[in-house]
């Protein structure tokens, strides 16, 4: 399967420049500021031809409103609004699946003056037709102020698609229809793989447990993850990922490291008893800063670092780390042989296209290391 995400700066409020930008950094890749001029290099989605194209929370709008009525003028009706024309344009002219956060508002037929509000995720198929729209559920701070809660239920769906030859390359690759090979997914928006309300046990594990129980091989998570950094500390470094965030993401998704996966078939087609089993997880974060919701404290920051991975298991037999991987350490011995499987991580500043071909060998792989009795 070949899945891009696109990591940009949006500009809260601005959605005609905001949708300008993401065309752009979709049709030359990547931006990088060299003595003060913006260079994009890399291949543009065009070229890279992705099966699904995963944008961040709220994308075309900006995410950081400090209350109902600052966000009200930007809330859209499932399939109506901004958001909805630019994923439905998007993903027939790119023949794939988008994925696109948004600021969503649902009127009560019965009641016209009853209206609720969720940040949403809308997914649309290379058709142009509305296929899910997951709301999130677990709220941070920034969201309480206007949206409700959604449902986790909602949270899964079966995404479909067939095979088919990719022009561009000798190997198969996956192609959005309407028949054909089902891929159990599970969709979160950034608050959602953490603690509820940061309350609940941090190894509660809510939403890292749903994704096993549901059986999913692909979680897509659409995210405004913000960061404790300093504008300076983030600066610094640029085109490289917080790696203590990423760490951190990792830790979220636990039980998919400790727990034997249940899903028979690999997205990619592998289903022997002894193939290993994996979880594509993409991690489609945005990057730049909001204003703040007050004016007294400094803009809010964001992380970037977006991440296309997967958690693989394979009996502990097969275990080969191969040279060069690098490592993090557990105290637990696992049944099995665990690795994290790297194809693409873009830095905290990047804007730009993060991509994988997960048919292809990873830039990267993370092995486990027990800690030594």
């Amino acid at each position: 399967m070949r899945i891009a995400t696109l990591q940009f700066a949006p500009k809260l409020g601005d959605v005609k420049g905001n949708i300008e930008k993401a065309n752009a950094l979709l049709k030359k890749g990547k931006t990088i500021s060299v003595d003060g001029e913006q260079l994009g290099l890399g291949l543009g989605v065009n070229i890279l031809k992705p099966d699904v194209l995963v944008l961040p929370e709220m994308a075309l709008t900006g995410y950081n409103f400090p209350s109902l009525e600052a966000i009200t003028p930007y809330l859209e009706i499932y399939g109506e609004g901004p958001s909805s024309s630019w994923a439905r344009e998007t993903a027939k002219r790119l023949q794939c699946t988008v994925c696109v956060g948004y600021p969503e508002i649902e009127k009560d037929p019965q009641n016209p003056d009853q209206k609720t509000c969720y940040n949403a995720l809308l997914v649309v198929d290379k058709n142009g037709d509305f296929i899910h729209n997951y709301r999130k559920s677990f709220l941070y701070m920034c969201d309480e102020p206007w949206a409700a809660e959604g449902d986790v239920e909602r949270s899964f769906h079966e995404l479909k698609f067939s095979q088919a030859k990719s022009p561009s390359s000798d190997t198969s690759h996956l192609v959005p229809e309407t028949k054909g090979k089902q891929v159990a997914t599970s969709f979160g928006i950034c608050m959602d793989i953490n603690p509820y309300k940061f309350e609940a046990p941090f190894d509660k594990w809510e939403f890292a447990t749903r994704v096993l129980d549901s059986k999913s091989q692909l979680v897509i998570l659409s995210m405004a993850w913000t960061s404790m950094m300093s504008p300076e500390e983030l600066e610094e470094l640029k085109d490289k990922p917080d790696m203590d965030n990423f760490n951190y993401w990792l830790q979220r998704f636990w039980p998919l490291i400790k727990q034997k996966m249940q899903h028979r078939v690999d997205l990619d087609g592998g289903e022997a008893p002894d193939s290993p089993k994996r979880i594509i997880i993409v991690f489609a974060n945005r990057s730049g800063e909001d204003p703040p919701a007050d004016e007294t404290k400094p803009p809010v920051q964001y992380v970037g670092s977006s991440t296309i991975l997967a958690i693989t298991q394979r009996p502990e037999k097969d275990a080969d780390v191969g040279s060069g991987a690098s490592e993090s350490e557990t105290d637990d011995d696992l049944p099995f042989d665990v690795k994290i499987q790297c194809w693409d991580m873009l830095g905290a500043r990047e804007e730009g296209i993060c991509f994988a071909d997960t048919t292809v060998d990873p830039k990267m792989v993370f092995a486990l290391k027990r800690t030594s009795e």
